[in-house]
């Protein structure tokens, strides 16, 4: 492959760090934009916002690729309105950065929360249907770069709408959930027959790297490594590598959904967000899948099993 100059907005995150290194290795030219300083790869970044037009087109100056992991995404960011100025306003100023610098290649990540829950195992041509202001301000950034596209035949966007990415370092939504099984604390709420799409962050930054070589024109891709597992599946992989021999309690859906109203209702008493909500509850207990077979298709093959990926964060995460 070609070395390219590339620029990773977001690249100081958990996935963004994890491709930067890869990108390194394979010997691209890579610089980070980024809020946060990057604890790994600091002389390559520069601080700013993507809410900063001005600070968007200097950074993407002279660059080949944009790639933006740049997102608010956690479930309690308040106010709702900041979905929208970072993932639809950032959008806007990535497309405008991109035009006055000529930059004809884009990679966003967006999210496979556009289809919503329990909606089957969507592709990539399935109804959007958001189920919150998170995956609404995803599907209205991708409309801002899908115009962006469609304005030369020469330009590339290649969307990737990941599901949950777990991994080294990471400290999100599956981290909490091993360490709470290792801990002995964690709940098992509703029968854990429902089934996760999930991806292990190598694979999902080999992906990435993959779609550089997009040809000019809209590519569209759900990303999941497959097979898809239950949630039971996976509290047993956890579980087997903690050592643990006995089950994890267990308490009727309608009763988890319940105890997260409840403590909705102290969070907005407190103004504090508190780590079990309503949201929360119906994302674990909903059936998440979605087809990844196009980038299959395409050529694509993942390194790891989601069991190995599993079992790679576990060792590392948690000696």
């Amino acid at each position: 492959m070609k070395k390219l100059n590339i620029c990773i907005i977001g690249g100081s995150g958990f996935i963004g760090t994890h491709l930067v290194r890869q990108l390194n290795d394979h010997g691209h030219l890579v610089t980070i934009f980024d809020k946060q300083k990057s604890a790994d790869f600091p002389r390559q970044c520069t601080l700013g916002d993507v809410r900063d037009q001005q600070a968007v087109t200097a950074a993407v100056s002279g660059q080949d690729v944009i790639v933006n992991l740049a997102a608010e995404h956690r479930d309690d960011v308040r106010p709702e309105s900041l979905y929208f100025d970072v993932n639809v306003g950032g959008a806007t100023h990535v497309c405008e950065a991109a035009r006055q610098s000529g930059i004809k290649r884009i990679i966003f990540t967006s999210t496979v929360a556009l289809y919503g829950l329990n909606s089957g195992r969507p592709t990539e041509e399935s109804p959007i249907r958001p189920f919150n202001a998170y995956g609404q301000s995803k599907h209205e950034a991708e409309g801002v770069y899908k115009s962006w596209v469609h304005e030369q035949p020469e330009r590339s966007l290649t969307i990737v709408r990941p599901v949950v990415v777990f991994g080294e370092n990471n400290r999100g939504n599956v981290f909490n959930l091993l360490a709470q099984i290792r801990e002995k604390r964690f709940l098992m709420v509703g029968k854990g027959d429902n089934r996760k799409s999930m991806a292990y962050v190598a694979n999902v930054v080999d992906f990435l790297e993959f779609c550089l070589e997009q040809q000019p024109g809209l590519n569209t891709y759900n990303y999941a490594d497959s097979p898809d597992m239950t949630t039971q599946e996976l509290v047993s992989i956890a579980r087997q590598a903690f050592g643990q021999k006995s089950m994890p309690l267990s308490l009727p859906y309608w009763l988890g959904l319940s105890g997260g109203i409840f403590f909705d209702a102290v969070a907005r008493v407190i103004n504090r967000p508190l780590p079990i909500s309503a949201i929360r509850i119906r994302k674990f207990c909903a059936e998440t899948t979605v087809s990844a077979d196009k980038a299959l298709q395409r050529g694509f093959r993942a390194r790891f099993t989601l069991a190995e990926g599993l079992q790679t964060m576990i060792a590392s995460e948690f000696r």
